[in-house]
C-alpha cells in the first residue's frame, strides 16, 4: 500500500471516533518515511577504482590495470632525423627523454609500459652510455641497435637488460635478441629497423629477461603528483607564462617545440616545424608536463661524442605545465634511484596527471617561452 493509500485508509478507519485531526497526519507521516528506501553511501572514485582492480600508474598517475603495473617497461632509442619521421609506437611512451648526441642531431628515447600489443615499433637507431642512467631508473628492456664504444663497461654489466639489432657497443660486442628485429623497404638503412612486440617477447624469453619489474632493483619512487591540477598559481609572479615552449637553442636540428592547448590542458610537440606524429596511428604527441633538465656535459673525441653527468645533485631546469613555468633544481644520486625535481622553495614538485617529456639539456644552452 502506498503512503497516500494508507493516509486515506486511516483518515477514513477514524473518521468519528474523536481523534484529532493531527493524530491523522502524524501516522500519515510515519507511513511516508518508512515507504522511503534507504540510501546507501556510494563509493569514491578511488574505492571505485581500486575495488576493480585498479591502481594509480608510476608513469603518469592514471588508473590502469594492476596486472599492467606489473609489467616492465622497455626503453626504446628512436631518431629524429627529418627523413626517419615518423617514428611507430612512440605516442605510447609515457616518459620521452631527448638528448643531443655528435653531430648536433638529438635522440629520444622512449619509456613505454603498456607496449605488448604493438605490432611495429622504431625506427630503432643506436644508444649512447649517457642514456643508461635515465633508462635504469625505470629498469626497462632496452631496445637499441648499436651503441659506441663508450657504452661498453655499463651495456655488458649484468643488471642490463638489452636486446639489439646490431653490434652492442659499436665495431664490437655482441648482439643479444637481434633477432627481434626486422628491416622495411619505405625507407633506407639506418633509418628502417623496426621491433614488435612479440618479437620483444620471443628475444627475452631466450635470453632470460623477466617480464614484470624486477624486485629488489626496481625503485618504485618516481614522480610526485598533485593531488588534483596544479596549475602552478601557487607561485604567483614566480610562476611565468609558457604558452610556447621552444627548444631550437637547445636542439639545433630538431628545433624541437611546443605549443600549449588550453582545451585540454596538454602540450603539443613538433619537430622540424611539423608536429610531430605517431606512424601507427597518426596521432600528435601531447604531454602534460614539460621538463628541462640543464646538465653537465663534455665532448669525448674529434668524432663529437658526447658525455652527459647525469647523476647529479647541483644542477637546475624548467617545469612546464598548463601555460606556466617555474624554475627548478634537480638531484639523481644513482642509477636505479630517480631524477627528483625541486622548486626554488626546496620543495618537491607536483607533476600533472599525464605524459612526461624530459629535455636533458647541455648546460649553457638556453630554453625560450612565451
Amino acid at each position: 500500500m502506498t503512503a497516500a493509500a494508507l493516509a486515506a485508509a486511516v483518515a477514513v478507519s477514524l473518521s468519528g471516533t474523536g481523534f484529532a485531526r493531527e493524530t491523522v497526519v502524524y501516522a500519515a507521516e510515519e507511513a511516508a518515511q518508512a515507504a522511503v528506501p534507504q540510501v546507501l553511501p556510494q563509493p569514491t572514485p578511488e574505492e571505485a577504482y581500486a575495488a576493480a582492480g585498479f591502481v594509480r600508474s608510476v608513469y603518469t598517475n592514471e588508473w590502469i590495470p594492476a596486472e599492467q603495473a606489473g609489467v616492465r617497461p622497455i626503453a626504446v632509442m628512436m631518431p629524429t632525423d627529418r627523413i626517419a619521421q615518423p617514428s611507430y609506437g612512440i605516442s605510447n611512451a609515457k616518459i620521452l627523454y631527448e638528448i643531443m648526441e655528435e653531430g648536433e642531431i638529438s635522440r629520444q628515447m622512449a619509456i613505454i609500459d603498456d607496449w605488448t600489443g604493438l605490432p611495429k615499433i622504431g625506427n630503432v637507431r643506436s644508444c649512447r652510455a649517457y642514456y643508461l642512467p635515465e633508462a635504469t631508473e625505470w629498469d626497462p628492456i632496452l631496445v637499441h641497435f648499436g651503441g659506441v664504444v663508450y657504452m661498453k663497461d655499463r651495456i655488458t654489466a649484468p643488471d642490463i637488460n638489452n636486446i639489439t639489432g646490431a653490434q652492442q657497443y659499436g665495431v664490437a660486442g655482441g648482439t643479444p635478441g637481434a633477432e627481434a628485429f626486422f628491416r622495411t623497404t619505405d625507407r633506407k638503412a639506418p633509418h628502417n629497423a623496426y621491433t614488435s612486440a612479440p618479437g620483444i617477447v620471443n628475444a627475452c624469453a631466450q635470453l632470460g629477461y623477466p617480464l614484470n619489474i624486477r624486485q629488489g632493483v626496481y625503485n618504485p619512487k618516481h614522480f610526485t603528483f598533485a593531488q588534483g591540477i596544479n596549475t602552478l598559481e601557487q607561485y604567483g609572479a614566480a610562476a611565468a607564462t609558457a604558452n610556447a615552449i621552444d627548444l631550437s637553442q637547445i636542439y639545433t636540428y630538431t628545433k624541437s617545440a611546443f605549443v600549449y592547448n588550453p582545451a585540454d590542458g596538454l602540450y603539443y610537440k613538433s619537430i622540424h616545424g611539423k608536429p610531430q606524429t605517431d606512424g601507427l596511428n597518426g596521432e600528435q604527441l601531447k604531454f602534460a608536463n614539460v621538463i628541462v633538465q640543464n646538465t653537465k656535459w663534455v665532448r669525448l673525441d674529434d668524432k663529437g661524442y658526447l658525455a652527459f653527468q647525469n647523476i647529479d645533485n647541483t644542477e637546475d631546469g624548467y617545469y612546464f605545465t598548463k601555460g606556466k613555468c617555474i624554475h627548478v633544481t634537480w638531484q639523481k644520486m644513482g642509477d636505479y634511484l630517480p631524477t627528483v625535481y625541486y622548486d626554488d622553495f626546496g620543495n618537491e614538485i607536483q607533476l600533472n596527471e599525464g605524459k612526461t617529456y624530459i629535455a636533458v639539456a647541455q648546460k649553457g644552452r638556453s630554453v625560450l617561452y612565451n
